[in-house]
């Protein structure tokens, strides 16, 4: 009985690189989907299935802390981990449903390229909380952590170029107003990678 409440040490990190995976996978079909919007409902459901799938996973995660006597780190740490996790999938998801719903015909080039830095942006977070079934790498965790960082910023000043971009050459208001929210979903996504980054830096801070 006793023992349930005790779960093996690397039960909670198994369930974040499953999480992480899942982050991988969306990013991956939201950048497939804005290289050929050929079946945008479709594709944005596929998408859909695997932000349920991470949902799922975070469902567990939390039950499992929920019901857990003690932690391989703090519980707070566990949960906002899995939270910024769960929304990574969550703007993932907004910008392929927009894409359906504004029936975008055709991505701009900027689009592309934040998808493609979101994409490796979710692999460093795979790669950041992989390495967190070895605490004592922390010079492995730190440095996939300095990547999601730069990363950020790469999406960022992307952002602000499309934007200004859209602004100076879109003649069409509607048009304007789909685009810029699609590239805050996508850029939203990479500041939710930047979050779960911060959190690990921070966890592997107090464990050194």
């Amino acid at each position: 009985m006793f023992g349930a409440l005790l779960p093996k040490k690397s039960e909670f990190f198994d369930q974040f690189s499953k999480h992480a995976k899942l982050s991988v996978e969306g990013a991956k079909l939201l950048q497939a989907l804005l290289l050929d919007l050929h079946d945008v409902e479709s594709q944005s459901k596929r998408i859909k299935q695997v932000e349920h799938d991470a949902d799922t996973v975070a469902h567990q995660t939390l039950e499992m802390l929920h019901k857990s006597f003690i932690t391989p780190i703090e519980r707070g740490d566990i949960h906002r981990i899995v939270s910024r996790l769960d929304d990574i999938l969550d703007y993932i998801e907004a910008a392929s449903q927009r894409l359906w719903l504004y029936e975008i015909k055709e991505a701009t080039p900027e689009a592309k390229e934040m998808s493609r830095v979101l994409c490796r942006s979710t692999e460093a977070v795979q790669a950041t909380v992989d390495a967190m079934h070895n605490m004592k790498d922390s010079q492995r965790i730190r440095s996939a952590c300095v990547e999601i960082n730069r990363l950020e910023n790469e999406c960022d000043t992307l952002l602000r170029l499309a934007t200004a971009r859209l602004f100076r050459e879109e003649r069409d208001a509607v048009m304007v107003l789909k685009w810029k929210e699609i590239y805050e979903n996508i850029e939203d996504a990479t500041d939710r990678c930047e979050d779960v980054a911060n959190v690990i830096e921070g966890v592997v801070l107090e464990n050194a």
